[in-house]
């Protein structure tokens, strides 16, 4: 009969789509049906009687085992997303839920551990990723995939682009953006920031100057617009030039042509001009203090960028997109950021834009020691922001909601079934409630 049993159990573990195998005490697998065969790639003959760490080379393994901590612990994990490799080395994306395996007198003789071949649902996250990524600019809103189209046909030409936008909006990855796509992207992506500078040390960092052309001029120095020639000129923060450089910066674009300091040879320039800008250039063009001919020379393509408190459906996608960028940095493994978290960070207006969101995270990154980020890694401003209000909006929620539970679990003398029944949700879920709210179940 045991054995009509175990045939029964080893027809039904074959039969079910998710990959299912059982360790011993001493972590040797006992099972291992069809389905953990084929995603793994590796026959249940040679996986019974070898420990598991062995057959699936799993992300977590070392750190922080799964099943591990479920048999230490006796609670169980659901749908936890890692990678293994199977046996031709392919780093496998799978979900994974554990259990323990008691025998008749309740005691624990070892655990189970189900997971799910998630390969098919990453390949289509990384499309639909790969929809919303334009040479690393991270974008679902609208607006956005807008200029997406409209930078693929503006790089094929070397028509001047004005990109107007509040600082921290990407301005000068829109431009890189550009060159990247253009015939010039062979050739030297030049940067120069028109508002960090006097109109003196300006014009000499953008034209160079000849030897003798004052004091300090030891040799000759070429300018930006030298070490840009074949590829493309950023002017970062047109608007801050003075009416004397704006003159220069005129000729320069619509001539090609310029002098460096101290030289009485002309040089001719073959380059893109890219000008960026935060300010309203056709409110200071109507103050008087910008030319408008330069106006209407750099304005030939313009593109807005909207503020991020505007494209707040974006805040998601950048905030996974910095994630993986300063785990590779900082050589951590975090997946993401809580609920509570992630209401604070939607609710934020970012008067500095992409660029603040990117230091939020980073400094998050770098205080978090768990999985995913939660408030208290946020900054302090953050957390100032929405008050102690917020905290202890979430913490009377957290208080009302573990009595609410304790109470039902009260109610059906602790029978975990039951209670679930009582409050319309999964067994499983309710476990995950008790171990948030860290209700104590008595023995």
């Amino acid at each position: 009969m045991a054995d009509e049993s175990k045939n029964y159990t080893e027809i039904i573990l074959n039969s079910i789509a998710d990959g299912v195998f059982t360790v011993d005490r001493s972590w040797k697998i006992t099972s291992f049906n069809k389905a953990a065969e084929r995603i793994t790639g590796i026959n249940k003959r040679d996986a019974i009687g070898r420990y598991c760490w062995e057959v699936f080379r799993a992300s977590i393994c070392e750190k922080g085992c799964a099943l591990r901590e479920t048999m230490e612990s006796g609670h169980p994990i659901i749908d936890s997303p890692i990678f293994i490799l199977n046996s031709k080395g392919d780093r496998i994306p799978i979900s994974i839920s554990t259990a323990l395996l008691r025998d008749e007198k309740g005691e624990v003789v070892g655990g189970v551990e189900t997971f799910r071949d998630l390969s098919v649902v990453e390949a289509l996250r990384k499309e639909l990723k790969g929809k919303q990524t334009f040479h690393d600019i991270v974008s679902k809103n609208k607006e956005i995939q807008k200029i997406f189209d409209i930078l693929e046909k503006v790089a094929e030409t070397d028509t001047t682009v004005l990109i107007a936008g509040e600082s921290g909006t990407g301005k000068e990855l829109f431009a890189k953006a550009i060159h990247s796509m253009s015939p010039r992207k062979d050739h030297p992506f030049i940067t120069i920031n028109c508002g960090a500078l006097p109109d003196t040390l300006l014009e000499s960092e953008l034209f160079g100057y000849k030897k003798g052309a004052f004091t300090d001029a030891k040799r000759d120095k070429p300018g930006r617009v030298a070490l840009a020639q074949g590829g493309t000129l950023f002017l970062d923060e047109i608007g801050d030039t003075s009416p004397a450089l704006q003159v220069r910066l005129l000729r320069l674009i619509q001539e090609r042509i310029y002098e460096p300091l101290g030289s009485i040879d002309i040089e001719r320039a073959d380059v893109r001009f890219i000008a960026a800008t935060n300010k309203d250039l056709e409110a200071l063009v109507r103050g008087g203090r910008f030319r408008e001919d330069l106006y209407f020379r750099i304005n030939v393509v313009k593109i807005k960028l909207p503020p991020l408190r505007e494209r707040k459906e974006d805040i998601p996608l950048l905030i996974e997109h910095f994630i993986e960028r300063f785990n590779r940095i900082t050589a951590k493994d975090i997946a993401g950021v809580t609920t509570d978290a992630m209401s604070v960070l939607m609710a934020y207006d970012y008067p500095g834009n992409i660029r603040e969101l990117e230091n939020i995270i980073e400094y998050a990154v770098v205080v978090c020691n768990r999985r995913f980020i939660d408030i208290n890694d946020l900054p302090e401003f953050l957390r100032k922001k929405r008050g102690v209000k917020l905290q202890k909006d979430l913490k009377d929620l957290k208080e009302l909601e573990r009595e609410f539970i304790k109470d039902a679990l009260r109610k059906y003398n602790w029978n975990r079934k039951r209670t679930a029944i009582y409050l319309g949700i999964h067994p499983t879920t309710l476990w995950r409630k008790i171990k948030r709210l860290n209700i104590e179940i008595p023995l």
